[in-house]
């Protein structure tokens, strides 16, 4: 049996890869790797190394999460350096947590390799601090997209109306549900909104707008898209600096 490594391959920009992370995919047998994750990473691995795309989609999954701890699962018993490489970081919507339970349960050993987060590296190459001295001192990371088959939603809502700045992960689907569920619980309709598309690369994009218009203005930022909903999106004016 080998050791699989739930890699985190960070938001987007190669160069935020963990020196950890570039280590165990240069050592790889095999990579099973996701839509999220930079290509060009791959690159980075040696002669011979397999790669797996178990990648999924919005609207589609091309392999089921059930198949995907298989594949894992599978490799392991076969190879002796198994790279999980995930977009993001492998904890943070990233169902790492599963993977990391399937394979515990089949006497795979494992290491969890944590990658950055887009939820504060794809704000901050947009110029904008999750968190500012007088503006925000805390901020909530969100779902954007729970699973349909939930008989109903864990998302707390009323707990939302305070927050200072409020995350949403893959939710541009459901911009128009999300600005009227903020909207319906008391936030201002004037509050700040920005969409970032494809944050940290070269295709990033930003639109910012308010909660009552963000959906008008980002009907057509393409995906992987997150949400950041809050004062902070003020500060882009001044921090703008990737563009």
């Amino acid at each position: 049996m080998g050791r699989v490594y739930l890699t985190g391959a960070g938001p987007g920009d190669i160069e935020l890869l963990t020196i950890k992370a570039l280590r165990v995919i240069k050592d790889a047998d095999v990579i099973i790797y996701d839509r999220l994750a930079n290509p060009e990473i791959l690159e980075e691995a040696k002669s011979g190394c397999e790669f797996v795309y178990v990648g999924k989609e919005d609207g589609k999954h091309i392999v089921p999460q059930d198949d995907i701890n298989e594949i894992i699962y599978q490799n392991a018993l076969k190879h002796e350096s198994v790279v999980r490489l995930k977009g993001g970081d492998p904890f943070v919507f990233g169902r790492g947590g599963e993977e990391a339970i399937y394979l515990l349960e089949r006497g795979i050993k494992f290491d969890i390799i944590p990658g950055i987060t887009s939820a504060i590296s794809a704000p901050a190459y947009a110029g904008i601090p999750v968190t500012h001295r007088g503006v925000a001192v805390s901020f909530r990371v969100v779902t954007g997209h729970e699973s349909p088959h939930k008989k109903e939603s864990q998302i707390p809502w009323e707990t939302f109306k305070t927050d200072d700045t409020i995350i949403f992960l893959m939710g541009l689907h459901n911009l128009p549900k999300i600005s009227k569920k903020l909207i319906g619980i008391g936030k201002s309709s004037d509050c700040p909104c920005a969409v970032i598309s494809k944050g940290t690369t070269k295709d990033q994009s930003v639109v910012v707008g308010t909660l009552e218009n963000i959906v008008e203005i980002a009907k057509d930022v393409p995906t992987p898209a997150l949400i950041v909903v809050g004062k902070v999106v003020e500060l882009r004016e001044q921090l703008k600096w990737f563009e």
